[in-house]
Parts: C-alpha cells; sequence; structure tokens
C-alpha cells in the first residue's frame, strides 16, 4: 500500500482575481508563499519519502517549499497539471459571462474533465507503483484533487482551499479515499 498526500497549490494573484487559470504558468504570490511554509509545518510529522508536483510553477515551487527542508527533490510530472480550459483561460467568470453570454460554467473549449481525470489518475498509479508502501506528497490543483475524489466516491466538493491536504491509498492497483 502506497500513502498518497494529495495538496493544492498555494495562493496565486489569479486564484486572488477569480480568473481562471487552467494551465497557464501563474507563479505563487506572497500569500501562496505564506500558505505553502505553513503546509511544511502541517507535513512537519508526517513521513515523506518523495515528492511530486505539476510542473506549472505554482504547484512546483509548493511541493519544493515542503521538500527542501527536508533535502527531498520535487520531481515535475505534467500528467498532474489543472485541466485546460480553452480560451476562457485567464478571464474571470464575470469576463466569460460577458464575451459568451448563456454560457454555463464550467464550460471549456480546452481539455474536458474526462481527459484530465484519466491523464491525472494515470499519473497517481505510476507514482504509486514506483514507491510501493511509502508515503508520498503529490502537490498538484483543484480540478485534478476534484477528480481523484470523484473517483474515490467522495462527491459533492466544489471548492478545495489553497494548501488543502487530502489522503488517498493506493491499494493493490486501487485508489482509495482515507479521508
Amino acid at each position: 500500500m502506497t500513502t498518497i498526500l494529495l495538496a493544492r497549490h498555494g495562493e496565486t494573484d489569479w486564484n486572488r482575481e477569480q480568473r481562471w487559470q487552467g494551465q497557464s504558468d501563474t507563479p505563487l504570490n506572497d500569500t501562496g508563499r505564506v500558505q505553502a511554509r505553513a503546509l511544511a509545518d502541517v507535513l512537519a510529522e508526517e513521513p515523506i519519502d518523495a515528492v511530486y508536483s505539476s510542473d506549472l510553477i505554482r504547484a512546483h515551487e509548493t511541493a519544493r517549499l515542503v521538500a527542501e527542508p527536508r533535502g527531498l527533490d520535487v520531481i515535475a510530472i505534467r500528467d498532474l497539471r489543472e485541466r485546460s480550459f480553452g480560451s476562457v483561460e485567464g478571464m474571470t467568470t464575470d469576463e466569460i459571462q460577458a464575451r459568451y453570454p448563456g454560457l454555463e460554467l464550467p464550460w471549456s473549449d480546452g481539455e474536458t474533465r474526462e481527459a484530465m481525470a484519466e491523464r491525472v489518475l494515470g499519473a497517481l498509479h505510476r507514482i504509486g507503483d514506483s514507491h510501493p508502501g511509502a508515503h508520498v506528497l503529490v502537490v498538484s490543483h483543484g480540478g485534478p484533487l476534484r477528480a481523484v475524489l470523484t473517483h474515490c466516491g467522495i462527491d459533492g466538493v466544489a471548492r478545495i482551499e489553497n494548501c488543502h491536504v487530502i489522503r488517498v491509498e493506493l491499494r493493490n492497483g486501487v485508489l482509495c479515499g482515507v479521508d
């Protein structure tokens, strides 16, 4: 059994402005760095054998701020990225509704939820298979974390706060929610 601690990245200016980030590579802001250091403190007593993150800077920097005090490197994986929102990336909900009246969100001409979920779950299985019996931290994004919760039968989570942690386990090839 592999324990995977899934964490959402720290805050960015686009989070604060409620912009649809998707795969836009936006950095943490000062609040996000404080959140990431607080995440490191929260996880200080947790055993962590390896650290992975999305290759987007906001997730990678969050992971690095947790990994460095432990002397661990962060392995960036593209498949852990947020869903691509296509032409609405970088826009606020109000801007989207003004440009595309009547459009129901989270519409996207980018990536489907199902495609994003498939690539993220595949990445988690590969990570778990590479670290049998270990404890692994994976820093990703809200969409991927919601996809994992849905896959584990935990539905109805509309928003996952920055630096929130979810514990899952990979048991005999099956990803299961723990909390």
